[in-house]
């Protein structure tokens, strides 16, 4: 019988593999595709007989080589997600033990841990005791869960008549979640925006519009930092139309949760503290690993009663005071122990750190807005709210478009796009923690040279 465990020589090689990668990020360009034979190569079955470390490792590098390098210092688009060393260890040694988190009884220091964790984000936002969290995979499992609790604390079993506000700049995800737990789509309700914002009269309005037709209004979904443009929804008088009409006030801060550390962040943020659950995804705006979001709620109560179960093969278990049984909490029933990629960062660097670092995204945004206002060729219509800065020419959306080609062809930056108002729009977003003064000062020269020659 062969062995599947690797030997000492092995794992030193995948280490050193890793150490390599972060030492030529700097190097790595932005974005970079082959003519198609790498992944072509990658289509390949497994073998019946073992393979080699080294040149599997060289396959490995080779794909990752192609598409965009979202961990790298050049990568400006949508939102960048920093993968830190720290957090790549936290998850390797996390994955090496499996243990299983999602009863506190099998592992209790271990979801200790995680929970520690989460009750840290529960203080931040400053939510009352007896609020709780959940990590998931991202914010679109978060918002699942968060929207399901929403559906059975207002509207018990019978809610399909059961309607929810947003508006055109809130993510899709809320969408889709609705869609995912039996809500007609013409019951996710599309509020008036006002400068970008949700406008909290057009949605008082909208409320007692629906309940006089006999629908049941239950839930009000704020945005702290919406994908096109970055933008906070007026997050205090929207909690205060959802408490006056009885509604579930849920904010999605999955972009801009993490600037909660910052005292700006706080101040633009404010009315978060009012929400009865909250979505943010560590791996935006705390430079996490992908797959890293997280869910807080204002009562703990409301998330086990929505879903919590029960199976005979569970008799023997039993649980733990003050920490949580994660798979009682969400979708997921085997909940992997994602709390050591939180939890190793934190406390190895510091929350001053993060608290510095995100300081600086905020400090980069308002100078890519400020050098890019001052230059005649470009339309910046609004000052960031977060780190999210969108931009057109004046010349007009066919002039943008080839821009944006021509700039993401160099694979010296990578930026994305969007359209607002019917118009299209460059997005420069500085999140990454490897995005420094001097790497966005060149993003910004490139983009000047290119838009004179475009």
């Amino acid at each position: 019988m062969r062995d599947l465990e690797p030997d000492g020589p092995a794992l030193e090689t995948m280490m050193r593999l890793a150490t390599e990668l972060i030492a030529g990020v700097e190097r790595e360009p932005a974005s970079a595709y082959g003519d198609g034979r790498v992944t072509r190569a990658m289509l390949r079955p497994p073998p019946d007989h073992p393979g080699d470390l080294a040149s599997l490792l060289t396959d490995v590098k080779a794909a990752a080589a192609e598409g965009v390098d979202t961990a790298g210092p050049g990568y400006l688009a949508y939102f960048p997600a920093g993968g830190l060393m720290s957090s790549a260890l936290g998850e390797l040694i996390a994955q090496v033990h499996n243990r299983f988190t999602s009863v506190a009884e099998l592992a209790p220091a271990l979801v200790a841990m995680e929970h520690g964790v989460l009750r840290w984000l529960c203080d931040r936002f400053a939510l009352p005791p007896g609020s709780a969290g959940l990590t998931t995979t991202g914010g679109s499992t978060a918002t699942l869960a968060a929207l399901v609790a929403a559906r059975h604390d207002r509207l018990g079993d019978d809610f399909h008549e059961g309607t929810l506000y947003v508006t055109e700049h809130t993510h899709y995800c809320v969408a889709k979640a609705a869609r995912i737990s039996g809500l007609a789509a013409d019951r996710v309700r599309v509020v008036p925006a006002e400068g970008l914002r949700m406008d909290p009269g057009a949605a008082a309005e909208l409320i007692a519009a629906d309940r006089a037709a006999g629908l049941r209004p239950f839930l009000m979904v704020g945005t702290a930092g919406t994908t096109s443009t970055g933008t906070v929804d007026p997050l205090t008088a929207l909690a205060g139309v959802a408490r006056d009409e009885g509604l579930w006030f849920h904010v999605d801060a999955a972009y801009g949760g993490g600037f909660q550390l910052t005292s700006r962040g706080r101040a633009r943020l404010a009315g978060v503290e009012h929400a009865d659950s909250l979505v943010l995804d560590p791996h935006k705006s705390l430079f996490l690993q992908y797959g890293t979001g997280v869910l807080l709620v204002r009562d703990g109560r409301t998330l086990a009663a929505a879903h919590t179960g029960f199976g005979d093969y569970l008799q023997d278990l039993q649980g733990v005071e003050g920490l949580p049984d994660f798979g009682h909490l969400g979708p997921e029933l085997t909940h992997e122990f994602r709390g050591l990629r939180m939890w190793l960062p934190l406390h190895l660097h510091g929350v001053a750190a993060f608290r510095d670092a995100l300081d600086e995204k905020l400090d980069l945004a308002a100078l890519v807005h400020r050098e890019l206002s001052a230059d005649p060729l470009f339309d910046l219509p609004w000052e960031p709210d977060l780190t999210v800065v969108p931009f057109r020419l004046h010349s007009g959306d066919a002039a943008g478009q080839r821009l944006l080609e021509r700039i993401n062809a160099t694979g010296r930056i990578f930026l994305s796009s969007t359209r607002v108002d019917g118009r299209f729009y460059l997005r420069l977003n500085p999140t990454s923690h490897r995005t420094r003064e001097h790497h966005v000062r060149d993003a910004l020269a490139l983009i000047r040279a290119l838009a004179r020659t475009n």
